[in-house]
C-alpha cells in the first residue's frame, strides 16, 4: 500500500450506524485459531476497486471489544457492491463491504488497536486533511468566479463593477481568509505535537461550511454558466455537500465542541 502497489480502504460505517460506530453491528467470532466475520459495511471508498480493508468488527458485547482487521479482499465470503447514483463525489469509486462468515487467521487482527481510539484516531487525520482541501476549493471558485466577473458584461460594464458583486467578493475573500488562518493554525499545533481533536473539529466544521457557502455564492455570479462543467464551482459546491456530512456530520462536530466546552456529552 505504501508503495502504491496495493490499494486499500477503511471498513467502519454501516448501514444504520454512521455517526454512531460503536453500536456496529459487524461481529467477529472465534472459531478454533480463526476468526470468523459476519456483517456489511456502507458508504467505503475504495472498496470495489481495493486489494484489502481494514474492517472494525465487535468482538464482545461492548465498544471496547471492537477490534481491527486487515482483510483482504480476495477472501472467500466477501464481496463489495458498487453504489451507484451518486450526485456527489461521482469520481470516488464507492461502494459497500459484505461479509459472509469470512474466515481469517488470528494473525488479521491489529494487536494494538483495541476499542474505538484506533479508527477515531484514523478519522481525526482524515478530518485535519478536510480542513485544508475544503479551503483549497473555495479557493478555486474565488478565482474562477474573480476571472469571470471582469469578463463579463452587463448593462455596458464589467460585473466586476458592481457594488452588490464587490459585496459578495469582498465577503468570500473575508471568510475565505480567516478559514486559510484558521488551517494554518491547526497546522502549527499539529506539527507541535499539541493539537486536540475537539480544535479539529473546530476547523472542520468551519472550513466546509464557508467553502461550501462560498461555491454556492460564487454560482450565483456565474449565472447560468455556473451550473456547467465549463467552471469547477457546482462541482465544488456538490463535493463539499458530502465532505459537511462525512468524516462526521457538523452536528457531531458541534456537539464535540461542546463537550469540550462544557464538559457535557450531549451524544445521547
Amino acid at each position: 500500500m505504501v508503495t502504491g502497489e496495493a490499494i486499500g480502504c477503511f471498513g467502519l460505517t454501516e448501514p444504520d450506524f454512521g455517526s454512531n460506530p460503536a453500536g456496529m453491528r459487524t461481529r467477529a467470532r472465534r472459531d478454533g485459531e480463526d476468526w470468523v466475520l459476519n456483517g456489511t459495511k456502507m458508504w467505503i471508498t475504495n472498496s470495489p476497486v481495493a486489494d484489502v480493508a481494514v474492517v472494525w468488527a465487535n468482538t464482545g458485547e461492548s465498544s471496547r471489544d471492537i477490534r481491527g482487521f486487515v482483510v483482504p479482499l480476495d477472501t472467500p465470503g466477501i464481496s463489495c457492491p458498487v453504489i451507484h447514483r451518486k450526485l456527489s463525489l461521482r469520481a470516488s469509486v464507492t461502494g459497500e463491504i459484505v461479509l459472509d462468515d469470512v474466515r481469517l487467521p488470528d494473525s488479521a487482527m491489529l494487536p494494538e488497536a483495541a476499542g474505538l481510539s484506533g479508527p477515531l484516531s484514523c478519522l481525526n487525520e482524515a478530518r485535519f486533511g478536510i480542513v485544508f482541501g475544503a479551503v483549497g476549493a473555495a479557493r478555486e471558485c474565488l478565482e474562477t468566479t474573480l476571472a469571470y466577473v471582469e469578463d463579463r458584461e452587463i448593462f455596458g460594464k464589467p460585473l466586476a463593477g458592481y457594488q452588490i458583486t464587490q459585496t459578495k467578493l469582498a465577503d468570500m475573500t473575508l471568510e475565505l481568509g480567516k478559514a486559510m488562518l484558521l488551517a494554518l493554525q491547526l497546522g502549527r499545533l499539529k506539527d507541535a505535537g499539541t493539537i486536540r481533536p475537539e480544535q479539529v473539529s473546530l476547523g472542520k466544521l468551519n472550513n466546509v461550511r464557508e467553502a461550501l457557502a462560498i461555491a454556492r455564492e460564487c454560482r450565483t455570479l456565474l449565472g447560468a454558466n455556473g451550473i456547467t462543467l465549463e467552471y469547477p464551482v457546482l462541482r465544488h459546491a456538490n463535493n463539499l455537500e458530502s465532505v459537511l456530512t462525512y468524516e462526521g456530520t457538523s452536528e457531531v462536530h458541534q456537539l464535540m465542541i461542546g463537550q469540550a466546552l462544557t464538559g457535557h456529552a450531549a451524544y445521547r
